[in-house]
């Protein structure tokens, strides 16, 4: 069974909290996480990009000159795609770039960078991190007293709305509940803090 220790809100250590090992001591698979990056970033892309094509194109409804007679190539249009102010061909339209990877793809990717964050001793678990209100400056310092100078991802329970507000406005803090943790946001920060509640609750979401 794979340990690491569990620490207090005021920075000292209570001990070691015990973790699944099929969820945080698997082999990573970098193949499988490499795809589910891909995903998201798939997925984070707006697809607003347009252009107009001839039929979208202001103005050309009448034929510029007669068919024949003139010497000149036909044309039907002065909006078609080789004029001047005429519309795109095959121009980028609204689309969405999402996809989904299998079910069981998507787990194998975020147990190997949990994994990966036990193998780097990257991955701390506190008490719980309890506040009367929101409060940024005593989050601070509760990140101080855990020697927590990096980009870290705060993973909370559902409910501690006081600890997700006080953390949120700190530079190079993310904050996540516990059934939202994705790949792309564990690879994009060096260390994961988390709460115990919010450890049970992950593994259950994984196990």
């Amino acid at each position: 069974m794979t340990t690491v220790a569990l620490f207090k809100q005021d920075g000292t250590k209570a001990g070691d909290v015990e973790l699944n090992d099929a969820i945080f001591g698997i082999e990573p698979n970098e193949s499988v996480v490499y795809d589910a990056i891909i995903m998201q970033r798939a997925s984070l892309r707006q697809g607003t990009h347009a252009v107009k094509n001839r039929s979208a194109v202001r103005g050309g409804g009448r034929k510029p000159w007669r068919q024949k007679g003139t010497g000149r190539a036909r044309q039907g249009s002065i909006r078609s795609p080789q004029w001047r102010g005429g519309g795109v061909v095959f121009g980028p339209t609204p689309r969405s770039y999402s996809y989904k990877l299998p079910r069981k793809v998507r787990r194998l990717a975020i147990r190997s960078v949990l994994s990966e964050k036990v193998a780097q001793d990257s991955l701390m678990v506190v008490d719980a991190l309890s506040f009367d209100a929101p409060k940024t400056k005593e989050f601070k310092e509760v990140l101080n007293k855990l020697d927590v100078n990096n980009k870290v991802l705060v993973v909370l329970e559902e409910g501690n709305d006081f600890a997700a507000l006080s953390a949120r406005n700190l530079p190079n803090v993310s904050v996540i509940s516990a059934d939202n943790v994705s790949v792309l946001d564990v690879v994009s920060n060096d260390t994961m803090l988390m709460t115990q509640a919010a450890l049970t609750q992950l593994e259950e979401v994984l196990a």
